[in-house]
């Protein structure tokens, strides 16, 4: 039964019956009834639609009512905020893309077809019609996008897209937005690949994302006109259409909010102004450093961390339960335990491929291989190369493996080079416990093993980068120069250590806020709000919902308050 179901979702073959399916589930259920608890004709939701008609205004930049998960969340949100008087529009693409985050390789598989005549209607036949009427259910204004966009933005958005060389498309704008970046982000995520060297259709679909990107562009240029809102929430803030709304909002001069599932059960990472791929690298060192970690503090995050080897404290994990007895199999890993252990850790190579300031390297494919190149001179050292769970499990799946790069590159891999491919149950922590260093290019790990005190070389945009616990380099000789000092002396200095627990405690109890009755949900739903009336949404039902809500309309940091602050 596994193989038929991991068949199902992996399989070109099986697309039309993943698309019909989700069909199905769409109207059927998955989109979690609300007015089992908002009861949109009672006297108390007509009193707050009604005292919310002058309040201040908020937009919902759902767009892509397909994930169910994030467009049941952005529900819930709406109506929290409702509930606080603030007039909530949500906006959902109708069907009016060309391409979009919903359009992922498993789903649409026949490449060549997508690039020349867009979704297949079975996409976006789920996604849009459902969930609007899971708005209108409530009688929550909604917003069509393809009502802001008419035949002349049709034909400025194609000739923008085709007139850009495919070559420069990454820096493209449009009416002085990024355009280009976020339509090559989500061009790269369809195709799974962090490159688009070996995909013959490249061009034809980073086009169709590109005038997806100009046509959000036009819409959200006209919706803010005639909305005016305050403030824009967006899930992601990244990719096709989320990434350029942000983008358009930001020029208009309107507040953006931006959010997604964090890692612990029950929590989301809330951010102002931009993806929190981006805030979380910008964030003052003084938010977090001052005053330092009370003992229940630090006892909290010890526990979370070390809870983390297994994921039961978490809801998003990529890793199997790890095998203990298979990480301390060295012989069978092929890893020489008398020499001194590195540990290499990768990402995922489509996963956000944004532009950001602090790269070493143009990519993780050059890093990994000049890390390996490196240690092809230092036969004293052992390195090991933990390939991210999450090439496998993820979705969509990794079409561009860091195994594949490995061995086009090194056909015979160096005797002290041992790789660790995704699917393996090693236990990543269990390798970290063992190595003299770890060598990260994105991967948020790099927080966690900066907490258990292994020095960490971050070569690329880590959120762990510039937080004053990590060696950051700055290019490519600078690292050859650090690696050239391995093997380290010592562990993390005791103060290096207390500064990186003091950071993963601000980032998994600080950023990570929590509603406890968004619960997990098996299946394509993901969450369930299990509350039976509208008070757990008032103000003062939920802490966490009450930081949100008030970092929406007044701004205020997305961070629960420590135990003991006012």
């Amino acid at each position: 039964m596994a193989a038929i179901r991991h068949w199902l979702r992996r399989s070109p073959a099986a697309s039309a019956l993943r698309l019909a399916r989700l069909n199905v589930l769409a109207r059927s259920g998955v989109h979690q009834d609300f007015r089992a608890f908002v009861r949109p004709h009672e006297p108390t939701w007509q009193a707050a639609l009604a005292a919310a008609s002058d309040g201040p205004r908020v937009l919902i930049a759902t767009n892509i009512g397909g994930h169910f998960g994030l467009s049941q969340i952005d529900r819930m949100l709406a109506v929290a905020l409702t509930l606080r008087g603030a007039r909530v529009s949500t906006v959902l693409c109708d069907a009016a893309l060309p391409a979009c985050q919903m359009c992922e390789i498993n789903l649409v598989p026949k490449v060549g077809r997508f690039a020349r005549r867009g979704p297949p209607r079975q996409l976006c036949s789920y996604c849009a019609g459902p969930a609007r009427s899971s708005c209108e259910a409530l009688m929550l204004p909604l917003v069509p996008l393809g009502s802001m966009l008419d035949d002349s933005d049709k034909r400025a958005a194609r000739e923008f897209a085709n007139g850009v060389r495919f070559e420069n498309m990454a820096a493209a704008t449009f009416e002085g937005l990024p355009a280009g970046e976020h339509a090559v982000a989500g061009a790269l995520r369809y195709f799974a690949r962090g490159e688009f060297s070996k995909e013959p259709h490249a061009e034809a679909v980073a086009r169709r994302f590109l005038e997806a990107s100009a046509l959000t562009a036009l819409a959200y240029h006209r919706l803010i006109e005639r909305e005016r809102p305050e403030v824009i929430v967006i899930h992601h803030g990244i990719y096709i259409p989320q990434g350029i709304v942000a983008a358009v909002a930001r020029a208009r001069g309107v507040r953006v909010v931006t959010w997604n599932p964090a890692y612990r059960k029950h929590c989301f990472i809330f951010s102002h102004g931009d993806t929190y791929h981006q805030t979380l690298m910008d964030e003052p060192v003084d938010v977090w450093r001052q005053p330092g970690l009370t003992a229940a503090e630090q006892a909290r995050i010890e526990t979370y961390l070390a809870s983390r080897r297994r994921g039961e404290e978490d809801w998003i994990r990529f890793h199997r339960d790890p095998d203990e007895a298979l990480t301390r199999d060295y012989v069978s890993l092929g890893i020489d335990a008398r020499k001194p252990m590195v540990l290499a850790l990768t990402n995922v190579f489509w996963d956000a491929q944004l532009h950001y300031r602090a790269r070493a390297f143009p990519n993780q494919r050059v890093w990994l291989l000049d890390t390996l190149n490196a240690f092809v001179e230092r036969p004293d050292l052992q390195l090991v190369v933990r390939i991210h769970p999450a090439e496998a499990s993820g979705s969509p799946p990794s079409r561009q493996r860091a195994e594949d790069e490995i061995r086009r590159a090194f056909p015979v891999l160096p005797a002290n080079v041992a790789v660790v491919p995704p699917e393996s149950a090693v236990s990543t922590y269990g390798l970290a416990e063992c190595a003299n260093a770890a060598l990260i290019y994105a991967t948020k790990t790099g927080v966690e093993l900066a907490a258990m005190g292994l020095p960490v070389v971050v070569a690329g945009e880590a959120w762990a980068r510039g937080k004053g616990f990590t060696i950051d380099v700055g290019s490519p000789a600078h690292y050859r120069d650090v690696l050239s000092r391995l093997p380290f002396a010592s562990r993390l200095e005791p103060a290096e250590r207390s500064a990186a627990l003091a950071y993963a405690q601000h980032f998994f109890f600080g950023r990570m806020i929590p509603i406890d009755f968004v619960r997990p949900t098996p299946g394509p739903r993901r969450f369930t709000v299990e509350v039976s009336n509208l008070e757990a949404l008032l103000p003062g039902g939920c802490t966490g919902l009450d930081v949100i809500c008030s970092g929406i309309l007044q701004g205020s940091p997305f961070i629960m308050p420590r135990a003991g602050s006012p």
